[in-house]
């Protein structure tokens, strides 16, 4: 079976929005959709990337997920993540310059393991 990552960006105003965004995924959402079928998640911290103009676009911070095959995340689309994006909307979506991005690829190599990353 092909592996299939879910990659969730979020673009964030400033540090501290983006701290409170990570803490919030350390304390219990990528445990919540390890639950809901993912294999494993990491929290990536972008570079930052200028935005038009040489002007600063905020911070980014970035999750894959690995699920299993497609079928495993479609059941989590269904499933889990409807409440799990209604809880990250409430907290960050209303806030001035919060974006999310989802995007999804199957893995054509192996993605690494835990003990790799």
């Amino acid at each position: 079976m092909t592996r299939i990552a879910y990659t969730v960006t979020a673009t964030l105003p400033d540090a501290e929005v983006a701290s409170e965004y990570i803490r919030w995924l350390q304390d219990g959402h990528t445990d919540a959709v390890i639950a809901g079928g993912a294999e494993s998640a990491a929290i990536i911290l972008l570079d930052p990337e200028p935005a038009e103009g040489g002007a600063p676009g905020g911070v980014q911070v970035e999750v894959r997920y690995v699920f299993p095959s497609r079928d495993a995340l479609n059941h989590y689309l269904h499933q889990y993540a409807p409440a799990l994006r209604v809880d990250g909307l409430k907290r960050f979506g209303t806030r001035p310059g919060v974006v999310f991005s989802r995007r999804i690829g199957a893995f054509v190599t192996k993605p690494p393991s835990a003990a790799e990353a």
